[in-house]
């Protein structure tokens, strides 16, 4: 039963960690063309308050899946489950890469195009498909 509930919470942390992984780039869309200071400075404070709250929902969602993964078996030769933990390694890194844009337009020095960025929002879906694809049809 316990592991039940684990999985429920990793599910719904996982949804809530994803809904700002596909939000923060939008906003970074909308920095790369706002030229208003003001909306600029409105759009930092929402990118700054959405990246707290993503790294928080992150952390016990990743516990809860580690937790999930230890009751598996690390070592249990189901290749599915190492293809999925290398998945959410690129979304971490995806994850901390949005903390280091965030820097760079709270610097002013934002060097890439909306276009960029609008490409950057697209990566965290195909992320999500590959670990679902890969827990839902265990290919190998």
């Amino acid at each position: 039963m316990a592991m039940l509930w684990i999985k429920t919470f990793h599910i719904v942390l996982v949804a809530s960690w994803f809904a700002g992984l596909f939000y923060l780039p939008r906003i970074f869309v909308n920095l790369a063309m706002e030229t208003d200071p003001a909306a600029v400075k409105r759009l930092l404070l929402m990118a700054r308050k959405l990246f707290r709250f993503m790294t928080l929902i992150a952390v016990p969602a990743l516990a809860c899946g580690l937790w999930l993964w230890l009751v598996i078996g690390i070592g249990s030769g189901e290749g599915w489950i190492h293809a999925k933990v290398g998945v959410v390694v690129l979304l971490i890194a995806y994850h901390a890469y949005s903390g280091v844009l965030l820097r760079t337009f709270e610097r002013g020095e934002n060097k890439r195009s909306h276009k960029w960025y609008r490409m950057f929002n697209e990566l965290p879906v195909l992320g999500m498909l590959a670990a679902v694809a890969l827990v839902v049809i265990k290919p190998f």
